[in-house]
Order: C-alpha cells, then structure tokens, then sequence
C-alpha cells in the first residue's frame, strides 16, 4: 500500500481504497453502459459475427470508461487525481492536445 501512495502521491490509505473502488466500479460501469449503446447503434451478437462484435465493443467501451472514469472519481473524491491521470493517459497516447489551451 505504501508503494501506491508514494507512487500516487497520494497521503492516506482511503486514498488508496478509494481510487482503487474507482477503478473496478468504473469498469463495470463502462461495459454495463456499453450494452445499450451497442443496441442503440443497431450493432448485435446475434446480427454481426462475434469476431467482428467483440472488437467493436471493446472500442466503444473504451471512451465510455475515459469518459466516466473522472465523473465516477469526482463522487469518490478524487477527481483531482483521475483529471491527471486522464490527461497523463491520454497525451501517452498522443492525444494530449486535447487538454491543450
């Protein structure tokens, strides 16, 4: 645990409770949400060959869970660290111009 808070920077062990909470509950919830998205946008199992729907899925999820992961942080407490761990995530992936002014 000690690791973690020296890594993140972070002083206390609910810290620690509470992003990791943030990260499994965040998780569920981008894929929980995804399901109804992928109706919506007419896209099914049953319609499209799984090796085609899975991958599809799976990149929908993905902007869901980059999308929600500060939301849900902010309920937690912790929206400071998940707002620099978004901009940190996603400038790796050479979308960091978007945080850019």
């Amino acid at each position: 645990m000690e690791k973690l808070k020296q890594r993140w920077g972070i002083k206390n062990n609910w810290d620690v409770v509470a992003i990791l909470l943030v990260f499994a509950i965040n998780g569920s919830f981008s894929a929980w949400v995804a399901k109804p998205v992928t109706a919506f946008l007419g896209l099914s199992s049953e319609t499209l060959n799984p090796w085609i729907y899975y991958p599809l899925r799976i990149l929908l999820i993905f902007p869901i869970y980059q999308t929600t992961l500060p939301i849900v942080g902010w309920l937690f407490g912790q929206f400071k660290f998940f707002w620099e761990f978004e901009k940190k995530f996603l400038s790796r992936l050479g979308l960091g111009f978007i945080f850019k002014k």
